[in-house]
Order: structure tokens, then C-alpha cells, then sequence
């Protein structure tokens, strides 16, 4: 009698611990389901953020009011073919671009100010040594300072003595007779020329070793 009592102590203890296990897996599937419920959300809020910010770049985009500048891909030392190409299919097609740039000294680019990329992808369809327009428009401030020319204040007159540094008359001496401050452009005369014969040369290509007024 004792032995059989002592039997049913032991299964209710071990029917407590089966519960408590029981209860305690639950408690865990009830919190991994509320974790996995939350990853949910928040990836659902994530994605509707995100489509709510695309929409509002979209808006912004289509808001945009142009002209824009498109930055178009040549083939290297063809730009200046390109541009031809392009400008004569802009008449062709009447198109709405107002300048097709090439900056002095870039290779490779070319840029076309059109009111929407639609005209500007017309004006290169179908043009030899074209790559390509970038997917980005062009803000007129990364061009500026390879469009605009930059006001100098010359350091250079007439009558100046100089020293040509460049060209085929480099280290030759020379006085200037002329300044042309349009082309950055001067016309000088060899000093120790037999003959004087006027050589036009960039502002650049010439230094100022001495200066002396006309009356000298």
C-alpha cells in the first residue's frame, strides 16, 4: 500500500514536470511567434517607407521643370564628329535642345541641354561613335568652370620685354607689340632678330623679365 502510493506521487511529479515543460514550450513558441509577427512589421513599415519615399522622388521628379543637361558618352577624339551628327539630327527632327557643349580639353563626353531626356536620347538615336547618355542629368555647377572662362586680370603691356617659355622659340627673348586680350593672344618681336618679324604667341607661352614704358 505504501509502495503503490508512493508510485502515484511519483507520476504526479512527473505529470507537474510534463505540464511545466508543456507550458514553458508554449511560452516559447508564443514569443518566437510575436518576434517572427514584429520581424513582419517591420519589414512591411521598411517596404512602405520606402515606397512612399520613391513616390515622392518620382513626384519630385516629374515636377522638375527643364531645360537639363545630359552627359553623353563618345567615343574618344570623336566628340567633335558627334556633335556634328547630333546637331544635324536636332534640326532634323526639330527637337527641344537648346546647346550641345564640348568642354575645352574633356575626351570622351560631350553635354546636351534639352527639356527633357526624351529630345536628348532623339538627338543621339542611331548616331555613330555615340555610347550612351548617363542615367543622371547634370547640374549646371559641376560645368560652369570648364564652360566659363575665368576674367583674368592681365599682368602683361606693350612694350614689355618677355622671355618665351614654350613653343619654338622657347628661352628666346621678345618684346611685345601687341595684346590681344579677347584670345589671350600677344604678338611680339624677336629682340636679337636681324629683321624683326611679329610672332603671335599665347599670353601663356611668355614671361615678363623687364618692363619699360613707350617713351623707352
Amino acid at each position: 500500500m505504501a509502495e503503490e502510493g508512493k508510485d502515484l506521487e511519483t507520476k504526479s511529479e512527473t505529470d507537474q514536470i510534463i505540464e511545466e515543460f508543456e507550458a514553458a514550450k508554449k511560452r516559447d513558441e508564443k514569443a518566437a511567434a510575436e518576434e517572427k509577427a514584429e520581424e513582419s512589421k517591420q519589414k512591411t513599415t521598411k517596404a512602405r517607407k520606402k515606397k512612399e519615399r520613391e513616390v515622392v522622388e518620382e513626384k519630385k521628379e516629374t515636377e522638375r521643370v527643364g531645360p537639363f543637361i545630359f552627359a553623353l558618352r563618345t567615343t574618344a577624339n570623336r566628340e567633335d564628329q558627334v556633335m556634328d551628327f547630333v546637331t544635324s539630327n536636332i534640326t532634323k527632327k526639330g527637337l527641344n535642345v537648346f546647346s550641345v557643349i564640348r568642354p575645352h580639353g574633356m575626351r570622351g563626353y560631350i553635354f546636351i541641354e534639352a527639356a527633357t531626356r526624351l529630345d536628348a536620347e532623339q538627338a543621339v538615336h542611331n548616331i555613330p561613335y555615340a555610347r550612351g547618355i548617363l542615367p543622371k542629368d547634370i547640374g549646371y555647377h559641376e560645368l560652369e568652370h570648364m564652360i566659363e572662362p575665368v576674367k583674368r586680370e592681365l599682368s602683361i603691356r606693350k612694350n614689355d620685354i618677355v622671355e618665351i617659355i614654350s613653343g619654338p622659340f622657347k628661352r628666346e627673348t621678345a618684346k611685345i607689340t601687341r595684346i590681344d586680350e579677347q584670345k589671350e593672344e600677344v604678338v611680339v618681336e624677336l629682340v636679337e632678330a636681324a629683321v624683326p618679324i611679329p610672332i603671335t604667341l599665347k599670353i601663356d607661352a611668355v614671361k615678363v623679365i623687364r618692363r619699360e614704358t613707350e617713351e623707352q
